[in-house]
């Protein structure tokens, strides 16, 4: 079987010849690249991937600039095969990943999406200790292997705090062609389509003990800068009080309890507001300060 790694391309040239590179060096060579072009204007990358002449690797450019959640959306639509990776174009596989990714299917055959263990490096590509990550690591649901999880268990814990990684996360292609991005959002859409997963009875399958995927976190990300503009919070809020909502309707009371409290949310905004200070950004400092004590 095949898995295509999906590439949604707009970014740092440097760090995605990076990443296209971590794909060439898999170890299983079962895996198709699609790179979704959203009309980057430099044309380099382009022509450094034909160079490389590799006939797993499909390049295409959009007719025109989608945004976030409408290449992602591409992303779905291209992909053929079962199940699919959406990874950045700024992070990179470990040579494993593949070949770990078809043992998890095979061992685990009805899960709809897969999160596979997880290194964070930093720009420079150094592994990196952020308290963000800290926080996820120390959010996680513990296991000793791969352990298959859903429901209300799966729900709460997500909206206490989400410590999965989007990019690194192996999907089945049917189940994301079924619920698909919201366009409302660009920073949450990743927590609102699991969230959709969990509520329509599917699981999700945690593998965080062998160490496949490269996450690259730094201050140029989106994710970074619309902490520090009190945006991403607000997408967070207005999501886990539309969930809460739906969670009640279920019965799942811990699930409920968690989105309306949001602790982890409002600690991370507390966190972001001297960076808004420093910045002199008075309205993320408003955004900020309600979140955190509203």
């Amino acid at each position: 079987m095949t898995i295509d790694i999906m590439m949604p391309f707009y970014g740092d040239p440097g760090l995605f010849k990076v990443a296209v590179q971590s794909v060439l060096s898999q170890t299983d060579p079962n895996w198709r690249l699609v790179i979704v072009d959203d009309r980057y204007p430099d044309r380099r990358p382009a022509k450094w991937v034909e160079s490389l002449d590799e006939a797993r690797i499909v390049y295409i450019v959009n007719d025109k600039n989608l945004g976030v959640s409408g290449n992602f959306q591409r992303c779905i639509d291209l992909a053929q095969t079962e199940f699919c990776t959406i990874m950045g174009c700024d992070d990179a596989l470990e040579p494993g990943y593949v070949a770990r990714m078809h043992e998890l299917i095979a061992d685990h055959p009805t899960v709809a999406y897969i999160q596979p263990g997880v290194v964070v490096i930093d720009g420079e590509g150094q592994i990196s200790g952020s308290l963000a990550d800290r926080i996820k690591r120390a959010c996680m649901i513990r296991s000793n292997g791969p352990v298959e999880l859903g429901g209300e268990r799966l729900a709460a814990s997500l909206a206490r705090a989400n410590w999965t990684y989007f990019p690194s996360i192996c999907w089945r292609a049917e189940t994301l062609r079924r619920h698909g991005f919201r366009p409302d959002y660009r920073i949450v859409l990743d927590l609102a389509l699991q969230f959709e997963i969990i509520l329509s009875g599917s699981d999700m399958l945690l593998d965080n003990r062998i160490k496949t995927f490269r996450y690259r976190r730094h201050t140029a990300s989106v994710s970074s800068w619309t902490a520090v503009d009190g945006s991403r919070f607000t997408e967070e809020r207005l999501l886990l009080n539309e969930v809460a909502e739906r969670f009640r309707a279920e019965g799942w009371t811990r699930a409920y309890r968690a989105s309306k409290r949001r602790v982890t949310s409002r600690l991370n905004a507390l966190k972001q507001i001297p960076a808004a200070l420093k910045a002199r950004d008075r309205l993320g400092l408003s955004v900020l300060m309600q979140h955190t004590f509203r």
